[in-house]
């Protein structure tokens, strides 16, 4: 196998891990309000993703910068052309962090609300974009010859790319319901395993429609295969989410996100951003790629490296596997 498609892959596999895990702290934030009726059961919610959240993001930093060691030029078209939206992203999840930082530093309800606000809303946006960031990634954008983006941000919000928006913030808001029914215990356990189970039927009429469109533009043997994977999880999901069975039910809801990423990326490959002006603008795995001997030095670093990191975030998540609950969570 060529480097080039180990680094496709390798990158695929970074968004797809970060999706999966910070999903689900998207779908917490979303549904702070929601779900919390009081400060304490808030509290609750955020204690839940409290110590992973930051490491979640981690991936993200990785895949980034995967992207531009291992294919540049995708890199620099893909973050020139979608500046705005990355650009919202980045200052959603600055304002989603600082507000988990300095909401316990008053008392007063109004300072709590203000940064409460600043969660859901930190949440939401990167839910709804990421989603229309890959929709317009695998449908393609306006490249001329040299590869630059000649579009503008119009071209970013069709109904298709949407749609994408609106089935990562449905898929999220399902994995998040999930994970709180998962990490709680008490009333707001049994909220959010109902609320699970109606987001998820929502989540999986959005994601079925849109994964119907995605193999229509662009397909592939792989990608049908996932496609019908990423469905059948989710269904799984929402059966185990039912009968209280919450193990199964983010196990599930891990899954569907993760096949359904897969299926964009296998769709994709071999090209990394399409052009819809010139088909000689379009990016592939090939052209975007750096040299071989960067590709090289950079497979030894992650095959040092990787293990470590996975191996420190599995066990922080042993670590704070436990339950909490609103008894857990001094009044004052």
């Amino acid at each position: 196998m060529e480097l080039t498609t180990i680094w496709f892959l390798l990158v695929a596999v970074l968004f797809t891990g970060y999706f999966i895990l910070e999903g689900f702290d998207f779908g917490v934030g979303m549904l702070l309000p929601v779900l919390g009726r009081d400060d304490r059961e808030r509290r609750v919610m955020i204690n839940t993703i409290g110590p992973v959240w930051d490491g979640n993001e981690v991936w993200l930093i990785t895949a980034g910068g995967a992207m531009f060691a291992a294919f540049p030029e995708w890199y620099a078209t893909l973050f020139s052309g979608f500046y705005l939206p990355l650009l919202l992203i980045l200052l959603a999840l600055i304002a989603r962090g600082v507000a988990f930082e300095y909401r316990h530093k008053r008392p007063e309800a109004s300072w709590k609300r203000r940064w409460d606000t600043a969660i859901v809303v930190g949440s939401l946006i990167p839910a709804i974009l990421w989603g229309v960031a890959f929709a317009n990634i695998l449908r393609g954008v306006p490249l001329d010859a040299e590869h630059e983006y000649v579009g503008g941000l119009l071209d970013l919000l069709s109904p298709y790319a949407l749609l994408g928006g609106a089935t990562t913030a449905a898929l999220f808001a399902t994995h998040g319901a999930v994970f709180v029914a998962l990490k709680t215990v008490g009333d707001i356990r049994g909220r959010a395993a109902a609320l699970a189970v109606r987001l998820g039927v929502l989540a999986a009429a959005l994601a079925v429609g849109f994964l119907a469109w995605t193999l229509n533009i662009r397909s592939s043997t792989a990608a049908v295969v996932l496609a019908v994977g990423a469905a059948l999880a989710l269904l799984g999901a929402l059966a185990a989410a039912t009968v209280r069975r919450e193990g199964w039910a983010f196990t599930g809801t891990a899954a569907a996100i993760g096949l359904a990423v897969a299926t964009l990326f296998a769709a994709l490959f071999p090209n990394v951003l399409p052009s819809t002006l010139d088909p000689a603008g379009t990016l592939t795995a090939t052209n975007a790629a750096s040299t071989p001997y960067t590709l090289t030095i950079m497979t030894w670093v992650a095959v040092f490296f990787t293990p470590i990191v996975l191996a420190y975030q599995g066990w922080t998540y042993w670590v704070f596997r436990k339950r909490i609950g609103v008894a857990h969570i001094p009044r004052n």
